[in-house]
C-alpha cells in the first residue's frame, strides 16, 4: 500500500510540475528581460536597452537615442540603480506586472512597476514603467 501511495504521489508531482513551471515561465522571462535592460543601461548600450521596448513605446520614442535620453532624464534610478531586487509579480492575461525594488545611487529607495506585454511572436516587451518613491524603512 505504501508503495502504491508513493508511486501515485510521484505521478501527481510529475503532472503538477510542468503546470507550475509554465505558470512561472512568463515571470521568469519578464525578470530576465528587466535584468538585461538594466545591464544595458549600466553599459550605456542604447541599442540593446531599446530592443526590449514594446511597439507602443517605440511609437512614442521612434529611435534608440530619444528613448535612451528619456530614460536618463526621467528614470534615473532604473538607468543607474545602486542595487535592485525583484519583488512581487502578477500575470494578467498576456501581461506580466513585475515590481522591482531599487536603491538609487543617491541613497533613495524606489519601486519600479514594470508592465510587460506578450507580443504576437510570443516574446515579451516592456510596455510601461511606473516609478514610486518608497518610504524609508526603520534604521538597521
Amino acid at each position: 500500500m505504501f508503495r502504491t501511495f508513493a508511486v501515485a504521489l510521484g505521478l501527481a508531482a510529475q503532472l503538477a510540475g510542468p503546470s507550475i513551471s509554465r505558470a512561472e515561465e512568463p515571470v521568469d522571462t519578464a525578470r530576465a528581460i528587466i535584468q538585461e535592460q538594466i545591464a544595458a543601461f549600466l553599459h550605456d548600450d542604447a541599442e540593446t536597452a531599446y530592443s526590449f521596448a514594446s511597439p507602443e513605446i517605440r511609437g512614442k520614442f521612434p529611435d534608440k537615442a530619444t528613448f535612451f535620453d528619456m530614460v536618463k532624464r526621467g528614470y534615473q534610478p532604473v538607468y543607474r540603480p545602486g542595487n535592485f531586487a525583484f519583488g512581487r509579480s502578477k500575470v494578467v492575461g498576456d501581461q506580466v506586472i513585475q515590481e522591482v525594488l531599487i536603491s538609487a545611487p543617491d541613497g533613495k529607495d524606489w519601486t519600479a512597476i514594470y508592465q510587460l506585454v506578450k507580443q504576437p511572436d510570443g516574446s515579451y516587451k516592456i510596455n510601461a514603467v511606473m516609478m514610486l518613491q518608497s518610504a524609508p524603512g526603520p534604521a538597521i
